[in-house]
């Protein structure tokens, strides 16, 4: 922990951004699975929507948290998160296109 205390605003603004970078990595990731999923969902014609399974994503994210997020906190953004997937989902099947970057990505 002294590397942390040593720390000025700059480097934990400089820490911020390189976090900031791995999650748009992994949140792009994700939706790349989304939307893999969304294409076998198509082919099987199963519904987009499917409630156990958000709760459970829900529910999975609510046990990894340790914290300082509150599990509220940690809900809403992927609460978020899923609703964003979802409309990748969506574009994905009307447009064809699921690589495309100007959707709701």
């Amino acid at each position: 922990m002294a590397r942390e205390s040593a720390m000025n605003l700059s480097d934990w603004r400089r820490h911020i951004d390189e976090i900031d970078k791995k999650l748009v990595e992994l949140l792009n990731e994700r939706s790349h699975c989304a939307l893999e999923i969304g294409k076998l969902k198509q082919e099987a014609k199963i519904p987009l929507y499917q409630p156990d399974r958000e709760n459970e994503v829900l529910a999975n994210a609510e046990r990894n948290n340790s914290g300082p997020l509150t599990d509220a906190a940690i809900r809403r953004l992927f609460e978020r998160i899923i609703d964003e997937a979802r409309a990748a989902e969506r574009d994905a099947m009307h447009s064809g296109d699921s690589h495309a970057k100007g959707g709701n990505e």
